[in-house]
């Protein structure tokens, strides 16, 4: 099951995603693969913290401005490129067709203009979608 949990910069409930992450990997075990954008601040980067400390698979779309690292899904040609807002909605459509189902953490009163980017996506290609706050 290829789960995307993705989230606001600002999101900051750790234990919250924390949970999801274990209690995602006491439902689907080793068939489980977690999803996300790669951010360094907020939800993804507890998604990332903790689907490593659980030992589930973890799979990174990340910008093409940023650099590939260990996680990354796309190819090495596909990184180091120069910054533009587009690249969000690029990544946030990978996450979106990646995935089976998508978890996104949002705060309240959060606008969250990326992380609704990669849920209205998602709903697009008619993926389920679940948020927590």
């Amino acid at each position: 099951m290829k789960i995307a949990m993705i989230g606001s910069r600002r999101y900051e409930n750790r234990r919250k995603i924390q949970d999801a992450v274990f209690r995602l990997k006491e439902r689907f075990g080793d068939e489980l693969i977690i999803i996300s954008g790669g951010a360094k601040d907020g939800a993804d980067k507890y998604v990332r913290k903790y689907a490593i400390d659980f030992g589930v698979t973890y799979h990174e779309y990340n910008p093409a401005h940023t650099t590939m690292n260990l996680y990354s899904q796309m190819p090495k040609h596909y990184y180091g490129k120069p910054y533009h807002v587009s690249q969000f909605h690029h990544r946030n459509g990978l996450i979106a067709k990646a995935c089976d189902k998508m978890i996104a953490f949002i705060s309240r009163g959060d606008k969250a203009d990326g992380t609704k980017s990669a849920i209205n996506q998602a709903l697009k290609l008619n993926k389920k979608v679940t948020i927590i706050t």
